[in-house]
């Protein structure tokens, strides 16, 4: 029917401007909100609305050395130091992710299980070929997923069985994940030449969930070394660049935009929507950084 062909042509002709303005959405202006200092080697940050209190992983020394050096913190929404080592005896703490009451963490070459309300690890999953287990994320269903930087592995935690979910030297280093509803979204460091190095930094990927297919978001054109990725709730991310010491925002077309640079050490962040906050470990400077996002 006639009717019908205009009803799909005007779908069509809405769907592709909402995707056109949602590609040209200005990125947001940040402003400093508050620092807290006195961490040590902070890598990652979550916030646990239950207990309305922020999880920061300290790794305090060496990112690869077994020296039980390494800490959870406990830092409030204003930025007060609640608790500097509210759960200690882990080695390199890295990557953090949130499901329930319980905190995942990435400790080299092991997840380790924190029930929250206890302050008390409750499971390790050891990967005995690990080599760098870095960030962590969760998706809907409850299942863990974790990045090996050095071996191009994500593993998959789903009820007590924790293995390889995919290994693939496409993935390009992975560090940064962020489960969505179809992909894993992935932070890519870039493959490394001698130590953390590369020739060509990375950009963002997505995995999909169906097929375990690897794409690029936007045309593949090299970012930085990509580290905490975040959602924006538009359909973009917040992503950082560790060595570069810069957040940016990447749009779903892959448009990048520079918010913010600071140091070298930026690691892996989080977003917490209705307090407007963008929340930056400094690995290197022992400081938590709150930006607010006021556009």
């Amino acid at each position: 029917m006639i009717e019908d062909k205009i009803f799909k042509l005007l779908f069509c002709a809405v769907s592709i401007l909402l995707l056109t303005l949602s590609a040209n959405a200005e990125s947001p202006d940040i402003e400093l909100a508050w620092v807290t200092e006195g961490l040590m080697n902070p890598e990652s940050v979550v916030y646990h609305p239950t207990s309305n209190s922020l999880y920061v992983s300290n790794v305090n020394g060496s990112p690869t050395e077994k020296d039980g050096n390494g800490f959870i913190s406990r830092i409030s929404l204003d930025g007060e130091l609640l608790e500097l080592k509210w759960l200690a005896g882990l080695d390199a703490p890295k990557g953090l992710a949130l499901y329930g009451n319980k905190l995942y963490v990435a400790d080299i070459d092991t997840l380790v299980v924190i029930d929250i309300p206890n302050a008390r690890i409750v499971q390790r999953y050891k990967v005995d070929d690990a080599k760098f287990l870095n960030d962590v994320t969760s998706a809907v269903d409850g299942s863990i997923y974790v990045s090996d930087m050095v071996m191009n592995r994500i593993h998959r935690l789903r009820g007590y069985d924790f293995t390889i979910w995919l290994e693939d030297e496409g993935l390009l280093n992975p560090n940064g994940l962020l489960a969505e509803t179809d992909y894993l979204t992935v932070g890519a460091w870039g493959t490394m030449t001698d130590g953390f190095a590369t020739e060509v930094p990375g950009h963002m990927l997505r995995v999909s969930f169906n097929d375990m297919s690897i794409s690029s978001l936007g045309d593949g054109s090299p970012i930085g070394n990509l580290d905490g990725v975040e959602s924006d709730f538009r359909g973009g991310y917040y992503v950082t660049d560790w060595m570069a010491g810069k957040l940016y925002h990447i749009n779903n077309m892959g448009n990048v935009e520079l918010l913010l640079a600071l140091e070298q050490g930026m690691a892996d962040h989080e977003v917490i929507l209705n307090r407007q906050l963008i929340l930056l470990p400094m690995m290197n400077s022992n400081k938590l950084l709150a930006y607010r996002i006021i556009k």
